[in-house]
Formats: C-alpha cells, structure tokens, sequence
C-alpha cells in the first residue's frame, strides 16, 4: 500500500508508447570489453536505419543464430537494452553482461565479427515525461544501460542517488551523472546477486527523500523487487507512474525476462 501522506501525484510520469513491430537483420561488426564480463556489441545493417528507441527502460528481442539459418527468427533470443544508435547509418550498440552459460553470453563472447544477429522491437515504451525534482536509479550490472539512458536526460541541476551493485571494483561500470547526483558502487563480493542492493534500499529511509516529485527505477535479479516497492512506492514516491522496479532476470532461470 502506498504511503498516504506523499502528496500530490508527480510533475513527472511515465506515458505509454506503441512502437511499429519491426524485425530486423544485421551482423555483428564489434565487440568492445567494458569490464571482465561485460561487453558492449556493435551491430550494424541497413535494416537498422529507421530505428528507434523512446524509452530508457526499452527492451528489444535479440535472436542468435548459431550458425548460418533460413530464418533469423527462428534462432534463440534474449531481451536487452538498447545503448546507442544511429538510424541514418543503421548502427546499434548493446551491453551484455556475461551470465555463465546463457545463449546471450556465449554469443557475445564467441561469435565471429561478421556474424548473422536478428533484432525485433522494442514494440512499445514507458516514456518519462516531465522533469523530475529527483532521481532514485539503482540495478545491477543487468540495469546498466537504462540507468545510462536516464542519466543522459538529467539536466544540469538533477539532484538525486544512483546505486549500482557489481561483483567487484574490477567490474565497476562508469555511469556520468550531473554533480547534483551522488554515485555508489555495491560490491557483492560472494553474497548472491542483488542482497546488496536490497540492503542499500532498505536503509534508506522516509526522512532521507527528496522534496518534491521522486523519479524511482530499480531493476536487478528478480529478488530486488520487494525491497524495490518498499522503499518507492510505500516510503517514497507513492505513485506508480514515477516508479518502475522489475526483476531484470531471475536467478536459475534462462528463459526468463522482465515484463516491460
């Protein structure tokens, strides 16, 4: 339940778009190591001019052929987060962070420059309209590139927290922030994905919330999402069309992916 004596709803919110389905070709054409086990891939094709990616929070469906296919679309896929595009040149970068075994980490490890990939979406988006008085971004590794898009629209004067939980210093990943903005790095260490960053939502208390509209995003392994809500939706924003905490993957499970 949310908190009654948040106030009035938020300057800022979340609107609906619906994004034209396209499915679209192209090859693998760079593989840049961020961290140990996190990699940026450049794909590029015509088929990539025209695309488009209105929300921060967007998920495209990335198919990987093992090999040469009659049909891109029937390889296996995983859902990420667009990085950063070119519509005129048809370029597209995504992030992977490497899970183990997962199809979507062999490929990005193993597959040649060169490679047949296969990209459908995002069918639709959660646009942030409006400006924020704050910003709570927090996720792990996984919620990287949401939290990098979300950055790029802070102005000058954003204030707010950012918390990104990581195995280790090793595996810091960079995010640029306005001043006005503090940055945390979590190292888990041994500790399962995402209990760090739950601890670090859960000591935040209601005395510590900005004034005004509160922009909340939390995404990580699916266990994060009670202390997610907890924290913006019962002691913070109290409003749903500033929040979006999802469980980005789920641990055990493959198959899995966050509902957007």
């Amino acid at each position: 339940m949310s908190n009654p004596h948040l106030g009035p709803p938020t300057a800022a919110r979340l609107e609906p778009r619906r994004n034209e389905l396209v499915f679209r070709s192209a090859t693998l054409a760079e593989r840049t190591f961020l961290t140990p086990s996190y990699v940026r891939l450049r794909l590029e094709g015509p088929d990539l001019r025209g695309f488009d990616s209105p929300g921060a929070d967007d998920h495209i469906r990335v198919f990987f052929p093992a090999g040469p296919v009659d049909d891109v679309r029937s390889a296996p896929s995983r859902e990420y987060t667009p990085v950063d595009w070119d519509a005129g040149s048809g370029r597209l970068d995504i992030d992977i962070a490497l899970h183990g075994a997962g199809v979507g980490s062999r490929w990005a490890q193993d597959a040649p420059i060169g490679a047949p990939v296969g990209v459908g979406g995002p069918r639709g988006s959660m646009v942030l309209v409006g400006r924020p008085d704050a910003w709570l971004l927090a996720g792990d590794e996984t919620a990287v590139p949401a939290i990098r898009r979300f950055t790029s629209a802070m102005d000058d004067d954003a204030v707010g927290r950012i918390a990104v939980e990581v195995p280790d210093a090793a595996h810091d990943l960079a995010v640029h922030a306005p001043p006005g903005v503090e940055i945390v790095h979590l190292h888990r260490g041994t500790r399962p994905a995402g209990e760090e960053l739950a601890d670090w939502l859960d000591a935040l208390d209601v005395e510590e919330r900005p004034v005004g509209c509160v922009f909340g995003f939390v995404a990580a392994e699916q266990s994060i999402v009670r202390a997610g809500r907890a924290l913006l939706l019962d002691r913070w924003t109290g409003d749903p069309g500033a929040t979006v905490v999802k469980g980005y993957w789920k641990r055990g499970t493959a198959e899995y992916h966050a509902p957007h």
